[in-house]
């Protein structure tokens, strides 16, 4: 099996994990536990980790159960949240303090975050006087902030000493770290003088001081810094980690790089989710229960269940109109949907720009302005198609040319409303990606009905 497992890791990491899934299973099912713990010994954490998510759960604590108690802290921090609070209700209490108690202190409190109260309490109650103090720290920052997401597991030095001191102070404080690729300058305050990199320190002469190779003009972030922030700096600077300091200045922590790969993901979900109309609380869709993606997933359906009855009330109100000229019904869904599809558009990129601020030099008024030209020509060439195809399927040219008009005028509505939205929601303190979708969708078919029958009563003369 192990040789299996070599040459498949060679050629695919996703044929890997899907074999030790596969595998660990079917050995969990015949009982084998020599076998499946064999079977996890040269596989990476993370990689059991995702093995032991796809397991059923009656067999997920058993599969940990099998690994090295060293092991096991490691794969537990890369389980996704919902796997982990179910491990730690089947867990015996001295379990789950053992595992508790040796995490890294930012990714103890992201578990801390998912736990009831009343089990966070007891476990914070029974950590080593060490771990409770960073834990404790920790949690009193906000919620998506750099103090919760930061580790308090740094090396920091004063920069009198000497390049050889330094690298004899890492060697002996290297365990205690989760980084060493930076290191901290810091005066006898704790203030964030300077920082110098491994390579700086490894290429310098050995009597050089701190103070003579580190840069002092340090990026850094204060602990009450949005984590959305903190995860675009590191971005643009290309660092492996950044600092973090409390409103003295003084160095508190760091938040490393594969924190913010998380932070960008769940991030990237919220926003993925929240276009399509869905609330989401950080855990995985595919993980939750029916009823809980069921009231996730209804209240914007209900929105727009509202604002179908509205345009079927304008349409209702133009009888006169389709009475004379009936087939203009048919082409309803084609503008209505083509103007939603344009506003979608358009939101979509406004929204990734405030969020990138790829757009914070251009402001508003351009944005908009830009967003109402691109939705004018593309109304144009769409609207010249429908007018072929209007024509093509009744041959009343008068028809053709209020559907492409319509179109015009519907596209250009629709880009408006898709790019001023979101700035309007955003400027409100609201998640401009999950309220723009049900407000374009509104604005496009009120709007674009009222738009159609307004311009198709002047065209016919009806």
């Amino acid at each position: 099996m192990t040789e299996e497992i070599s040459a498949i890791q060679a050629s695919s990491r996703r044929e890997l994990r899907q074999l030790v899934r596969s595998q660990l299973q079917l050995l969990l099912e015949q009982g084998n536990l020599e076998g499946a713990k064999a079977l996890l010994i040269p596989v990476q954490p993370v990689d059991i980790a995702e093995a032991i998510e796809g397991l059923p759960e009656s067999m997920q604590v058993i599969a940990f159960r099998l690994l090295a108690k060293d092991e096991a802290i490691a794969v537990y921090e890369h389980l996704d949240s919902a796997v982990q609070q179910s491990l730690v209700q089947q867990f015996k209490h001295q379990e789950v303090l053992d595992i508790v108690d040796k995490m890294s202190p930012d990714d103890r409190v992201r578990l801390f975050d998912e736990l009831p109260a009343k089990i966070v309490r007891r476990l914070l109650s029974q950590l080593s006087p060490g771990e409770r103090q960073a834990t404790a720290l920790l949690l009193g920052y906000g919620e998506a902030t750099a103090g919760r997401i930061m580790t308090p597991e740094y090396i920091s030095l004063k920069e009198t000493l000497t390049v050889a001191q330094t690298l004899e102070r890492i060697r002996s404080l290297a365990k205690t770290s989760e980084i060493v690729y930076y290191l901290y300058v810091t005066d006898a305050s704790r203030h964030l003088t300077g920082i110098v990199s491994l390579r700086d320190l490894v290429i310098a002469s050995p009597e050089k001081t701190l103070g003579e190779i580190m840069t002092r003009d340090v990026v850094f972030v204060h602990t009450d810094t949005d984590q959305e922030e903190v995860a675009r700096m590191i971005q643009r600077y290309d660092l492996l980690a950044l600092p973090v300091v409390d409103r003295e200045q003084r160095l508190v922590g760091v938040v490393t790089v594969d924190d913010v790969i998380d932070i960008l993901e769940q991030e990237a979900t919220e926003d993925i989710y929240a276009l399509g109309g869905l609330q989401s609380d950080g855990d995985n869709y595919f993980q939750t229960n029916l009823i809980t993606v069921a009231r996730k997933r209804v209240v914007w359906l209900f929105v727009l269940l509202i604002t179908n009855t509205v345009t079927g009330t304008i349409i209702k109100s133009q009888e006169s109109v389709l009475e004379r000229m009936a087939i203009l019904a048919a082409f309803i869904p084609l503008l209505v949907g083509t103007g939603g599809n344009v506003g979608a558009q358009s939101s979509t990129v406004v929204i990734r720009g405030l969020n990138t601020e790829e757009i914070r030099d251009l402001g508003m008024g351009q944005v908009i302005f830009r967003e109402a030209l691109a939705g004018g020509l593309l109304g144009l060439i769409l609207g010249a198609i429908a007018t072929l195809w209007a024509y093509g399927l009744q041959g009343n040219v008068f028809v053709a040319v209020s559907v492409g008009v319509s179109l015009v005028a519907i596209a250009i509505l629709a880009s408006i409303s898709g790019s001023a939205l979101p700035f309007l929601f955003h400027s409100l303190g609201l998640d401009p990606a999950l309220m723009s979708a049900p407000f374009i969708t509104t604005a496009v078919d009120v709007l674009g009905v009222l738009i159609y029958f307004y311009i198709a009563r002047i065209i016919l003369g009806i």
